[in-house]
């Protein structure tokens, strides 16, 4: 029967499908900083609130170094033992000579007999031994070090008892040794940026006879421990029959570029240059399901969360009333203290929780600019627009172009990865710097082919009839044929 042991991780339980097997060992392996003392007290905890005893061997900190840890956390030790070992101790005194075996070959075995001993005392459910890195240079030759982790190994067989190994990852070490004998092995990574916060992130690479989430998980250390946001895959959510069902945007010539309005489950991306409406776009949309009671969030990357409201209600589209019934959730991004992952499971865990029905991102140069070292963002964001899709959440996406008037260029080419694509241009005529919208791409169905004057005025969002008397509006220089006039 597999039993599965709970990290005390949620993220982690679902990356392991409900978590650890019981009566295994399991190395827990990462380079300084990474986070692997506070995730082995979480696992000695979460046993610990079921009422299992947990022991932690100690070969390098102090039991006052981890008490302190634990404390920063706020972590509640009882139920839970911490041995300290220190070779030089056990070895002998400092002047005491060895006529027949070698100090690091009595070092060595004392140490391994002081944690099985320990281990016969007090028979836990759980332990940890931290770290490998010391008992590795105790055995000085890899073969010496493998035999001994084979007898841990060995030694742990058949005990009920549940082992984690943490050991340290240099970039120049490549030992293998405790990874081909061990169970599992979790790699834990820290990854510098060259601003903004440290980015960490877990791989599972290996767990014998169970299955799991592959691929790298962004994880985040805070207080009360560990925090990790499991991967999107967007292929587990297949499956939900959503009515094909447009989304109204309160203006019926808007709703007119779509044959009808933008349908719930797709993913809608407003291009064009500075300033000239495209996020006003996107709350229009919101406001009107906000009206309707539905929840709705924006994300925005380039603008303060005041300058929006103020800037909305401007357009006569007072925010405040629904952000206080939490009917439209406004998050200021600051992506310089933000993962891609977190950044996924927010939205993620507000569509779940929240029942969010639109969700905006403003805008994608914000978060690519910012998030640019980061590699696979643009696959990752795939994943989060399909998984959106197939819960039939309808999702906006603002994308900036480089230029006004004329030719223009966008800084990154995305417009696949979205259902519907409206386009957004400034032209010249009469004197004026004017606006034109219009729709360039429908997956779901046909679209309007015409081109249609965009006003933002004093508390109202008005589109024109279709300028079928002017060519060259999406140059920005418009020739006039005569038969119409503009509003």
């Amino acid at each position: 029967m597999d039993t599965r042991l709970s990290t005390g991780i949620t993220g982690l339980d679902n990356i392991l499908h409900g978590g650890l097997a019981k009566g295994f060992l399991y190395l827990v392996e990462g380079s300084p900083g990474a986070g692997k003392t506070t995730l082995a007290l979480q696992f000695l905890i979460a046993g610990a609130k079921k009422g299992e005893k947990g022991l932690y061997i100690s070969l390098a900190e102090s039991e006052a170094e981890l008490r302190y840890v634990a404390d920063s956390h706020g972590m509640d030790l009882k139920n839970v033992e911490i041995c300290k070992i220190s070779p030089p101790e056990i070895a002998g005194d400092a002047g005491k000579q060895y006529t027949v075996f070698q100090p690091a070959e009595v070092e060595l075995s004392d140490v391994l007999e002081t944690i099985l001993t320990k281990v016969r005392e007090l028979n836990p459910s759980r332990v940890i031994i931290d770290s490998m890195s010391e008992l590795r240079m105790l055995a000085r030759d890899s073969l010496r070090y493998r035999r001994q982790v084979l007898s841990l190994k060995q030694f742990f067989e058949g005990r009920d008892c549940t082992t984690l190994l943490l050991d340290e990852r240099f970039k120049d070490n490549e030992e293998s040794q405790v990874q081909t004998i061990a169970h599992g092995v979790l790699c834990l990574e820290v990854l510098q940026r060259s601003y903004g916060i440290t980015r960490r992130r877990l791989e599972v690479l290996k767990i014998r006879a169970s299955s799991f989430r592959e691929g790298y998980h962004d994880y985040v250390i805070e207080k009360g421990g560990v925090v990790v946001f499991p991967r999107l895959v967007s292929g587990e959510h297949r499956g939900h029959s959503m009515m094909a069902e447009n989304l109204p945007s309160g203006v019926p010539e808007l709703d007119a570029l779509f044959k009808g309005g933008v349908q719930r489950g797709t993913s809608t991306l407003i291009v064009g240059p500075a300033g000239c409406g495209k996020s006003t776009l996107c709350t229009q949309f919101v406001v009107q399901a906000a009206q309707r009671g539905e929840r709705t969030a924006v994300f925005t990357f380039d603008e303060t969360r005041q300058s929006f409201r103020v800037r909305s209600r401007g357009m006569g589209m007072d925010l405040d009333p629904y952000l206080d019934k939490d009917l439209i959730h406004l998050e200021q991004v600051d992506p310089a203290e933000l993962s891609p992952g977190e950044f996924i499971y927010r939205i993620r865990r507000g569509v779940e929780e929240k029942r969010w029905r639109i969700v905006v991102i403003d805008s994608l140069n914000g978060l690519m600019n910012s998030m640019s070292e980061e590699e696979g963002l643009t696959v990752q964001l795939h994943e989060l627009l399909s998984y959106l899709n197939q819960v039939g959440v309808a999702s906006f996406m603002v994308l900036a172009q480089h230029g006004l008037v004329g030719s223009m260029s966008s800084p990154t080419d995305v417009s696949y990865l979205a259902d519907n694509v409206l386009l957004v241009r400034y032209f010249e005529a009469a004197g004026e710097v004017r606006q034109a919208i219009s729709a360039m791409k429908r997956r779901s169905g046909p679209h309007e082919r015409s081109i249609r004057e965009m006003r933002l005025t004093s508390g109202m969002l008005v589109i024109g009839e279709p300028l079928k008397n002017f060519v060259g509006v999406l140059t920005g220089t418009p020739e006039f044929r005569g038969g119409q006039s503009l509003l």
